[in-house]
């Protein structure tokens, strides 16, 4: 019920994943509504895989997150979270309340082992492939420990997910130079320099600053910020893909008969364009450090979005990334506390 849409949005989605997968799916809402909007579908949609749980509330987008969530025990979002606690679900998506989600997954779901704070972790496309950033609005204000512990909840996922045997984690910064960035990213920075001292070298390797450009050049795999900053530069490059596609549109329509026949001749190579740089693709991010599988949709989706974050949800659901993060975390717990670094493994 979270989209701008819902929950037309949300079940056109839905019927489309159903269609193109083996997944079952509980839509939690207003029933009526939602029944409504199945009748609609139209004659062969795959009805049978999909349940309907009745949730009369919801969280709005004005409402201050972890008191809704608490007070609202019949909201979607808090029905959902309780139907994956009792396994009843394998993960949870939703275009709704981003920080009622966050709320939602600590106070029903729960954090994993040693991480302090979950993070929302979006693939970007680069020259060398793809770049994980964390935290992409989740947490706005952090202790230098919690964004320290963003590079390895980062790289663990970046091994799993992209098969990026030894990830490169980066911070952003406003420059490459230690002397750079704020006292948290300083401090952040020395904590995860320690990664070079004992740790075992196919773990990750800790780059230092990275700038806002060195995302796109494949400069690392991962790069790490707090929340505020990251959802601000999440919705800049948005905003920058989107310009763009509407200036090639209008310079197209200016110009001359050969170069609209230039561009006729250039649709495919656009269309790749637009296939890479379009957050539909990929339709949601996974929130990273819950016990559990939480895919946060943007507000914004449409259909093609949400079908492909609930594929995505499907797919988490069978990748044992708790049970990674659990073990890289306790690996890496000398970074933020005073245990002893690991021993060099003899060669």
């Amino acid at each position: 019920m979270g989209s701008e849409g819902a929950p037309r949005i949300e079940v056109d989605g839905v019927l489309s994943a159903v269609a193109a997968s083996g997944l079952d799916v509980v839509l939690v809402g207003d029933e009526p509504r939602l029944r409504q909007a199945l009748g609609e579908s139209g004659p062969g949609a795959p009805l049978e895989r999909i349940q309907i749980r009745h949730a009369p509330d919801t969280v709005g987008m004005d409402e201050a997150p972890a008191i809704a969530f608490k007070h609202k025990k019949a909201s979607s979002l808090r029905v959902c979270f309780d139907l994956a606690k009792a396994g009843e679900v394998d993960a949870v998506v939703s275009a709704g309340n981003s920080g009622a989600l966050m709320a939602g997954a600590l106070i029903v779901l729960g954090r994993l082992g040693q991480v302090e704070r979950p993070a929302i972790a979006t693939t970007f496309p680069t020259r060398a492939g793809q770049c994980v950033l964390l935290d992409m609005g989740a947490n706005v204000d952090l202790r230098p420990s919690a964004l320290a512990q963003f590079g390895v909840l980062g790289a663990t996922y970046t091994r799993l997910q992209h098969k990026k045997a030894r990830p490169r984690v980066g911070i952003l910064s406003n420059g490459t130079e230690e002397q750079k960035g704020t006292v948290l990213t300083r401090e952040a920075a020395r904590l995860l320099g320690r990664v070079t001292a004992g740790e075992n070298p196919s773990e990750f390797e800790f780059l230092g600053y990275v700038e806002g450009r060195d995302i796109f050049k494949g400069t690392a795999d991962v790069v790490i910020t707090d929340g505020f900053t990251g959802n601000v530069l999440l919705k800049g490059c948005e905003g920058l893909v989107e310009w763009i596609g509407e200036a090639v549109k209008e310079e197209v329509m200016r110009g001359s008969i050969l170069e609209k026949l230039g561009a006729w001749l250039m649709r495919p190579a656009l269309r790749r364009f637009k296939h890479r740089t379009d957050y539909a693709e990929t339709g949601g991010a996974p929130l990273i450090g819950i016990d559990g599988v939480v895919i946060v949709c943007h507000g914004g989706s449409d259909a093609r979005a949400i079908k492909n974050a609930v594929l995505t949800a499907g797919e988490y659901a069978t990748i044992d990334l708790r049970a990674e993060i659990k073990r890289s975390m306790d690996a890496h717990a000398y970074l933020w506390s005073d245990a002893a670094p690991p021993a060099p493994e003899e060669a």
